[in-house]
Formats: structure tokens, C-alpha cells, sequence
């Protein structure tokens, strides 16, 4: 029963990574066009998740961090993130966090 609850929460932990690498991926998109990136982020991220953009250079960094929630009592919580790196486009404002 403890493999099938272990399984469950890999199977868990390894889709809400993919959404916060998704979520990351949009936010740090939005930003280095101009736009919102926290937002974005926001917008696709799991429910309950940080959002955090940041610019240095032209480098813009969203990274989003989630707990994920375990399937039985004994075994520990997870957190679960996701980070991207988007460049920065040339000609347009500057970006947003």
C-alpha cells in the first residue's frame, strides 16, 4: 500500500512540476516583452504557487515554487519548482517583473 501511495505522489509531483515549468516558462516570457511577468506567471501556475520574476542585464528569470500534497501520512512534503530564462528583447520597453 505504501509503494501505491508513494507512486501516486511521484505521479503528482512530476505533473505540477511540468505546470510550474509552464507557468515559469510564460512569466519570463511576458517579462522580457514588456508585459507582466508575474501575471503570467500567475495566470498558468498550480494552485497556491509563488511566482517570483527577476531582470538582471538582459536576462529575465521566473522561477514558480508549489508544495505538493502527499498521499498518506507517512510520507514527507514535497516542493515542487520550475525555472526558466528568457533574453531579454531588443527594442521594446523594458521588462517587467
Amino acid at each position: 500500500m505504501l509503494l501505491l501511495l508513494a507512486g501516486l505522489t511521484a505521479v503528482d509531483a512530476v505533473t505540477t512540476r511540468a505546470a510550474c515549468l509552464d507557468a515559469a516558462r510564460e512569466a519570463a516570457l511576458a517579462a522580457a516583452r514588456g508585459g507582466s511577468g508575474s501575471a503570467a506567471g500567475a495566470r498558468y501556475a498550480p494552485a497556491g504557487a509563488e511566482v517570483a520574476v527577476s531582470v538582471a542585464d538582459d536576462r529575465v528569470t521566473a522561477s514558480v515554487r508549489v508544495p505538493v500534497r502527499t498521499f498518506g501520512a507517512r510520507l514527507p512534503g514535497l516542493t515542487v519548482s520550475g525555472v526558466a530564462v528568457a533574453a531579454v528583447e531588443p527594442g521594446l520597453p523594458g521588462p517587467v517583473p
